[in-house]
């Protein structure tokens, strides 16, 4: 016996009929974390206390919403219980741990990272018999360099623009890394100003026991002497226009591919994620130790044409997997 999976616009386990980050409304589904792109509107979602929170704090219609902590297990079917447990990505997200009487245990990661964090829970590792593995940074090259190093640049770059006049503008995604942003500049004595969504979801981290340097809303006409921390779409909007002279930079796993400055139109671009990169799904993989490996997202299917070539059973869910012949 073995597990069913399909991948049918998130991912659905027809042996329990329940769906794993489905991106259209279901009737059951797990929402891992608050990105939207992991959100729909749902008849019953299981997800952390912490993702409900931010869920709401976001607007999110994520339908019927029922909170399940962290290594608690919930009976989904007579034959299947479900146990959240951290995955590193951004606060409150979690894998999914299914356990099946007949089929074993299968685990799928959403979005991770096993990296530390100062605003996240540490990434649990499972032991697992089945693996959906999210593939984002699945190629050799992504290999992250520590937060502390990115960052030392990045206030380099803030101090430098103050000197010149300029206001310096760090950009990330609202939810998880304008937080690690401002968790990362804690000692270095700017003084800090956050876009309206960054700060709603900063003051959610903090209801949450998450501590942060000082800063302030947003102003403008006030923007000058300041570090701004904002989402990459804030520079097209109306609330930008006034804010000059300025220096921007875009903190993301991209910005290893030396084309990412200037696709981001940015003045300069720093490597920080919170997704894994390549060193850090093959270690992972080492820990949960599966029988057989799904990936999903970014470069799914050369992963796991690279996985075949180590020796695992390893398939790019939902996409044409080209069978290497041992000649």
């Amino acid at each position: 016996m073995t597990w069913e999976v399909r991948s049918r616009n998130g991912i659905w386990l027809p042996q329990i009929d329940w769906h794993l980050d489905a991106h259209y409304p279901a009737a059951r589904s797990v929402i891992t974390h608050a990105h939207f792109d992991h959100v729909a509107k749902h008849d019953r979602a299981i997800c952390t206390p912490q993702t409900a929170e931010l869920l709401g704090a976001r607007g999110a219609r994520a339908g019927n919403v029922e909170p399940l902590p962290f290594n608690r297990p919930l009976k989904i079917s007579p034959t299947a219980e479900l146990t959240l447990v951290p995955a590193g990505h951004v606060l409150g997200s979690a894998q999914a741990l299914i356990e099946h009487s007949e089929f074993g245990r299968l685990l799928y990661t959403g979005d991770f990272k096993t990296r530390a964090s100062g605003t996240v829970e540490a990434c649990a590792i499972p032991v697992a018999d089945v693996l959906i593995l999210e593939t984002t940074f699945a190629r050799p090259h992504y290999v992250f360099p520590p937060a502390e190093e990115t960052m030392a640049r990045a206030i380099t770059f803030c101090r430098d623009a103050l000197a010149a006049g300029e206001i310096p503008v760090l950009l990330g995604y609202s939810l998880g890394r304008s937080q690690e942003i401002l968790h990362h500049l804690a000692e270095a004595d700017f003084s800090i100003m956050l876009h309206p969504r960054v700060e709603a979801v900063t003051r959610v981290y903090q209801k949450l026991g998450v501590k942060f340097p000082a800063y302030t809303s947003l102003a403008p006409m006030l923007a000058a002497g300041h570090v701004i921390i904002a989402p990459q779409q804030a520079l097209r909007s109306e609330l930008f226009a006034n804010i000059e002279p300025r220096r921007t930079a875009v903190l993301t796993g991209w910005a290893l591919d030396e084309s990412s400055r200037y696709r981001h139109a940015t003045d300069a671009a720093f490597p920080l994620s919170d997704h894994a990169d390549y060193p850090e799904l093959l270690a992972f993989i080492k820990q949960v130790n599966p029988s057989r490996i799904f990936t999903v997202h970014g470069f799914a299917t050369e992963f796991a044409a690279t996985l075949r070539s180590m020796g695992h059973d390893a398939w790019a869910l939902g996409k044409t997997n080209q069978l290497e012949l041992g000649f």
